[in-house]
């Protein structure tokens, strides 16, 4: 017996430009100035256009959303955008910024990776084949401080079964000990101690300080490193004053020799993706993609399709040809018409956040306000997650300096007066806290959220700790100065 059974279902499927949109909207600056040069080279539709070729209107107004770009007129064109999209799309043809002011884009200088550094030291000394190999190895084997965590014996052993080098273990302890001394002095080090050390010997201080300062790393090293400075005074019978001196020589030497004057290759830098600027009292934003790469339509193609739709026997090949390049330009067209959408979306954000936060921009993070995505959301009828999507690894340069935007969204609580205040706010009063103690008696967690709580603020000693750490500030006692 048959049986026929009816379901309703319904399934939400994004379009392809849809798609397309949100993938765009992710990119930050950087990325999508790579992403616009890919589409170059795949689709012939789209062609680079230079700055200085562009007719573009200089009456942008960014405080009233208004952006004024070339307008592609494809009313003149037989072949015209409405052959393919009916809904809501832009008509600019190119995308383009105007050149008068000049980007906002750091050059980062040439720098020298610490490894690349050593090594070209290590060839200025007199070293074997076998020694130098053994220093290389070393030196590849650092961590990003400069620290030589690894192994030796180790290291020797793969040297002698991989190389067939003899090496010895004294041999590798004498290169260990010349790569120490090299720039930065106490790179390589094995452990904290030894670092301070080696850069002690080598150090042109006072010879009595730098006496004591060594007596303090070699028999007093865990007193000094928890911070129980009387136990040094009266093991060394020092004064406060003699300590005082000999630990001053101890904080000029370096802890990461491998960071600071000698950067890792994996040094990153930011580009801001927003600017914010404040132009007769009122904050203005734009984005900062002058001198981006501006794309158009292709008028030689454009001609071509034209052409071609004019004739009634095209060949095989002029019609597989005709196809290739109509599916081109719908793609080129929808490429163009995403990038302007993901343009005003984060403008939009943008001057969103700023008119929310305005306190922040001209106070400081102690004017943050406690705020989250669907405040956003809500306030530009839009989906959370497209907030997400825009806020995701993007940054803004204000008055203020460079913030992620990630920055300005933070849950916040209420205060005995009935305000509402950002947790981001509750840290900047803990670090302003720390900063105001004194260096002798430093606040305990349990202090600091007792003189919170006299502020009206009432958070518990376990979130004052953790609000700490993520200041990346020390406990109390190894805050301790003398």
């Amino acid at each position: 017996m048959l049986s026929l059974n009816l379901k309703l279902g319904l399934q939400q499927k994004l379009s392809p430009q849809q798609i397309q949109y949100q993938k765009l909207l992710q990119l930050n600056t950087l990325s999508l100035e790579q992403r616009i040069k890919t589409e170059l080279e795949l689709n012939p539709f789209l062609e680079e256009t230079l700055a200085e070729e562009l007719d573009i209107s200089q009456n942008e107004n960014e405080t009233d959303d208004e952006d004024t770009e070339d307008e592609y007129d494809y009313e003149q064109d037989e072949f015209g955008i409405e052959d393919f999209m009916n809904d809501e799309s832009i008509d600019e043809g190119t995308y383009a910024q105007e050149t008068e002011e000049e980007r906002l884009q750091p050059i980062a200088p040439m720098r020298v990776s610490l490894s690349d550094n050593l090594i070209q030291q290590l060839r200025m000394l007199d070293l074997s084949e076998e020694d130098f190999a053994i220093g290389e190895l070393i030196i590849q084997s650092l961590d990003g401080s400069g620290y030589f965590k690894q192994d030796l014996a180790k290291l020797v052993d793969d040297l002698n079964m991989f190389e067939e080098y003899s090496v010895t273990i004294e041999q590798a302890e004498e290169v260990l000990k010349k790569i120490q001394r090299l720039e930065p002095v106490g790179v390589a080090a094995r452990t904290l101690q030894e670092c301070l050390l080696i850069q002690l010997e080598v150090s042109s201080f006072d010879p009595y300080y730098s006496y004591l300062a060594e007596k303090v790393l070699t028999e007093y090293y865990n007193d000094f490193f928890n911070k129980k400075f009387d136990n040094i005074k009266k093991g060394l019978n020092l004064t406060t004053e003699t300590l005082r001196s000999t630990l001053e020589i101890i904080q000029k030497l370096n802890p990461k020799p491998g960071e600071g004057n000698i950067l890792n290759e994996n040094s990153n830098q930011v580009t801001p993706d927003f600017l914010v600027e404040k132009i007769d009292g009122n904050y203005i934003v734009s984005l900062n993609d002058k001198y981006g790469t501006s794309v158009t339509l292709s008028q030689t193609y454009l001609d071509y399709i034209n052409s071609n739709k004019r004739k009634r026997n095209l060949s095989e090949r002029d019609k597989e040809a005709h196809k290739f390049l109509r599916e081109k330009y719908e793609s080129a067209k929808w490429f163009l018409a995403s990038i302007e959408q993901r343009r005003q979306t984060l403008l939009k954000i943008m001057k969103t956040i700023v008119a929310k936060q305005r306190d922040f921009f001209e106070l400081g993070p102690k004017a943050l306000r406690p705020m989250i995505y669907k405040d956003i959301a809500d306030e530009i009828e839009m989906d959370i997650s497209t907030i997400s999507r825009v806020v995701n690894g993007k940054y803004v340069q204000s008055p203020q300096g460079i913030h992620e935007l990630k920055f300005f969204f933070s849950e916040g609580l209420s205060t005995d007066d009935g305000d509402e205040i950002s947790n981001r706010h509750i840290r900047e009063l803990i670090k302003d806290i720390i900063g105001g103690e004194s260096k002798e008696n430093p606040y305990s967690d349990d202090k600091i959220a007792a003189m919170l709580q006299e502020k009206g603020i009432h958070i518990a000693r376990r979130t004052v700790a953790k609000y700490r750490e993520q200041l990346k500030l020390p406990v109390a006692r190894l805050r301790k100065e003398l």
